[in-house]
């Protein structure tokens, strides 16, 4: 059941980097894609998506931030 451990550090270790690299660009595209359905939702759930958007560009952030704090090393393998 938990073979596969190893391969989500892996995804982990990926999305951080990618986070770091490219936090700028994803950051803005959630922000596009939440005032897209906003926009299709006509406002009625803004709070909601604004809270969404939030939530993961808090997300972004940290990856970013964890990626940064490994200071460039390996990480040790699982």
């Amino acid at each position: 059941m938990f073979d596969n451990l190893g391969d989500l550090g892996k995804l982990k270790d990926k999305a951080e980097e990618m986070a770091e690299e490219h936090g700028d660009a994803i950051s803005d595209g959630l922000e596009k894609a939440g005032e897209l359905v906003d926009e299709k939702t006509g406002g009625k759930h803004s709070e909601q998506i604004d809270g969404a958007v939030d939530k993961a560009q808090g997300l972004l952030d940290r990856l970013a931030e964890s990626a940064g704090n490994a200071g460039g090393k390996e990480r040790p393998a699982e």
